[in-house]
């Protein structure tokens, strides 16, 4: 039996407060001073903070001393309405109507509607083994759709792996479109060896160039030689080329039922420590990994698990891709991520 504590905006202050102990969590929550609502909840092994009305993103999380989350400019989260506005966080849930980066014939803004979403209830759900941070938000718009979602972060007593959970109803009375990405942007790891029960040869590199990206010869060169890599059924695996991963590096799989039914995802460091992530193939079908170094942003998203590639509504619409959730109909995804 899970007991609730909701978290009322009026209890937050910037003084941290410490709302909720006993013998395996502590929960604090508090404000930035940019105005923005945080919940810390810390086990023995670590924490993660979430951001509970500003979409539920995951802006930190950090076990056994080890930081997930990637090397970004921000040092607080910011009030947005577009996850780019405040892109220092771990985690956050990309879509739900659209996702990735639109094209110019899209006009959704970049990562969806749920990123940054104005999140109308929060609560902790409390068991004695498990915490979590959940709530809902009810997207709604006249002569559009509406649908309800349902966003939540769980942890366990003395674990170092988290759970991320997103369910979505549509509440409208004709099929809506869905497409969903849990988006981690977990840290950069030098030398580091990417793994998985997926063949490379899964992973394709992006062959389209977004707007943000903006290529110089020496990664087009690049981009060309990891191309000669696939050809022989290989990729890039091995994290050793740090000034090559600018503009991003990113790769997209397809149909990943066809290898697994659940997906396992590893980074491992020389330094001994690695992160590991796993879902099922059947709620995501696609995966993206992102790789960028420069001097504001390090990120290594080894795998970033979807219901279709991350290059907007349009494309995923053409390729065939795009879910189509029926009146009533709800779905749910979850995805466990963590330290090794």
């Amino acid at each position: 039996m899970k007991n609730k504590i909701f978290l009322k905006r009026g209890f937050f202050s910037e003084k941290s407060k410490e709302i909720f102990k006993n013998d395996n969590f502590t929960v604090d929550i508090f404000i930035y001073s940019s105005g923005v609502e945080a919940v810390k909840l810390t086990n023995s092994r670590g924490y993660v903070t979430v951001l509970p009305y500003m979409g539920q993103i995951i802006w930190d999380a950090e076990f056994d001393g080890i930081s997930l989350r990637m090397k970004n400019m921000f040092s607080q989260p910011k009030p947005a309405n577009c996850i780019i506005d405040t892109y220092g966080c771990f985690a956050f849930h990309s879509g739900l109507l659209s996702n990735g980066c639109p094209s110019p014939e899209d006009t959704h803004p970049m990562h969806g509607e749920m990123s940054c979403a104005p999140i109308d209830e929060a609560w902790l759900e409390l068991s004695d083994e498990t915490i979590s941070v959940t709530g809902q938000y009810e997207y709604c718009q006249g002569f559009g759709y509406h649908y309800l979602s349902h966003p939540s972060l769980t942890i366990k007593a003395n674990d170092t792996k988290m759970d991320i959970g997103m369910k979505v109803k549509n509440l409208t009375g004709i099929d809506m479109p869905l497409q969903y990405m849990c988006h981690m942007n977990y840290a950069y790891v030098d030398n580091a060896i990417i793994s998985s029960n997926v063949p490379e040869k899964a992973f394709k590199l992006r062959e389209s160039i977004p707007a943000h990206v903006k290529p110089t010869p020496k990664w087009m060169h690049y981009n060309e030689d990891i191309k000669q890599l696939q050809k022989n059924g290989s990729t890039l695996t091995k994290l050793d080329q740090p000034d090559m991963y600018d503009p991003e590096i990113v790769f997209m799989a397809d149909d990943l039922k066809n290898y697994t039914e659940n997906a396992v995802f590893e980074i491992d460091s020389p330094k001994g420590f690695g992160f590991k992530t796993t879902f099922s193939t059947k709620e995501f079908p696609c995966a993206t990994r992102w790789l960028l170094y420069n001097a504001d942003q390090q990120v290594s998203a080894f795998v970033l698990p979807a219901t279709c590639r991350p290059e907007g509504f349009l494309a995923a619409k053409k390729s065939g891709t795009l879910i189509m959730l029926k009146s009533n109909e709800e779905k749910y995804f979850s995805v466990t991520t963590g330290k090794k």
